[in-house]
């Protein structure tokens, strides 16, 4: 019996289409520490891949202590809304607890390993005395995680438990109480568990039917590694206080330093505190670098403020740039770009420092600066700091000045002046007279 080539071409596609959907291509990302803005970050990254690369399931393997509110609330919003079903795993001897028990709950399918616990998502204030908050605070808390796990088909009134007594679960006892799915012991008994399992995702009832899997890692954006260290509570706080107190020192005493450190710790800050977003921090960033560039041109600060230009134009595109239908490829390439950029804006300045020094030792040399008026910024022992023509200058002088006083430059010597203070008023034709009578 022969068979007609036309039924052995639709056999060959029907086999073919078969192979290909009986694989799970799995998005896999990992999400270690405290929840942040970063950890938001790194979620939307890999949503994003999964949506880009058409993967079947977004694999989180979660470990947490718990984090921000602010934070958590993004995650949860994402993953309700997902295109992609969105599987979350604590695996052996990781954490689950408080910010981590609400993202877990929120997941189409959850999943933990024996040795692991979740719960204990009572709010706490930050402060002292008491770490308890109000009670409209605790319930509209319950309210959400209850809301959350009815949307979920989980156990509503443990999940509320979560909140209002800390309830804390180990693996097992979730599992009974329906907070979990099932239990897995390995990242590759969670996968597998998955076959013959549903979901409703996006309105649709999603099931998993497959013979293998295939895991792709997403790697962690650059942005949210910068993020995550920025947006840490404790160096936040510690930033806003540098940054306020270095702008009020530097715009108190002589120097470019402490100001131009403090504007970038202050605007860090400002983002590490959620006062500002990310695509702000780096637009902010790129026009600080400007600013300090053209005050590099312009005063004599020798690449003080040349160097802070070029580190605030490269975070400020590293942290702006977030393009996610970019291949992967380019995602590796372009940190090395900005890297290349950020070497080449050093080296033209670096070269127009070096011009601008010859040019100003040059005119110097003629001493064009003898005769100048200036004013005392600094004085004592006989030294001190001086503003003229706008640029600061160490001055000398065998007079006692003052802060404020007016001053005549009378002599160079390299980079220090040897001033005089200007006479005013009777005291000066008291002055002119007592010379007049000595010629």
């Amino acid at each position: 019996m022969k068979l007609s080539p036309l039924f052995v071409l639709l056999s060959l596609i029907l086999l073919l289409s078969l192979s290909s959907a009986a694989e799970l291509k799995v998005a896999k990302i990992e999400v270690r520490g405290e929840i942040n803005e970063g950890t938001y970050l790194t979620l939307q990254h890999a949503y994003d891949f999964a949506l880009r690369e058409r993967c079947d399931v977004l694999f989180v393997v979660l470990d947490t202590p718990g984090g921000l509110l602010s934070s958590t609330q993004k995650i949860v919003k994402m993953f309700l809304n997902s295109e992609v079903p969105v599987v979350v795993y604590v695996p052996s001897g990781a954490m689950c607890a408080s910010a981590g028990s609400i993202i877990l709950l929120s997941s189409h399918i959850a999943i933990m390993a024996d040795g692991t616990a979740v719960g204990a998502a009572t709010p706490v204030s930050v402060g002292f005395g008491s770490a308890e908050v109000e009670n409209k605070t605790v319930n509209y808390i319950a309210g959400y995680v209850k809301d959350i796990a009815r949307e979920r088909g989980k156990n509503e009134e443990v999940a509320e438990k979560f909140v209002t007594q800390a309830l804390t679960l180990t693996a097992k006892e979730a599992f009974e109480q329906g907070i979990v799915d099932y239990i897995a012991n390995s990242e590759s008994e969670a996968i597998k568990g998955l076959k013959g399992r549903s979901a409703e995702v996006d309105g649709k009832t999603v099931t998993f039917e497959f013979d293998t899997y295939r895991i792709i890692e997403v790697k962690k954006p650059l942005q949210a590694s910068i993020y995550e260290i920025i947006s840490s509570p404790q160096l936040a706080a510690i930033l806003l206080l540098l940054g306020i107190y270095l702008l009020i020192f530097g715009l108190t005493s002589p120097g470019i330093v402490p100001e131009t450190v403090g504007a970038i710790c202050l605007i860090l800050a400002l983002a590490g505190l959620g006062v500002i977003g990310i695509n702000l921090l780096g637009l902010l960033l790129i026009v600080l670098g400007v600013i300090f560039l053209i005050a590099e041109l312009l005063t004599p600060t020798y690449g003080v403020l040349g160097a802070a230009s070029v580190i605030s134009v490269v975070l400020g595109l590293l942290i702006l740039f977030n393009e996610p239908l970019m291949p992967e490829s380019f995602y590796e390439a372009f940190p090395k770009f900005i890297a290349g950029i950020g070497v080449g804006m050093g080296g033209i300045m670096t070269f127009m420092i070096v011009k601008i020094a010859q040019i100003r030792k040059k005119k110097s040399s003629v001493g064009e600066v003898v005769g100048e008026r200036g004013e005392i910024l600094e004085f004592s022992n006989g030294r001190g700091f001086a503003r003229v023509r706008g640029e600061i200058w160490k001055v000398v002088s065998d007079e006692e000045l003052r802060k404020g006083d007016e001053v005549e430059v009378v002599e160079r010597d390299g980079l220090t002046l040897k001033v005089r203070k200007v006479e005013t008023g009777r005291g000066a034709e008291r002055g002119d007279s007592e010379v007049a009578k000595e010629n």
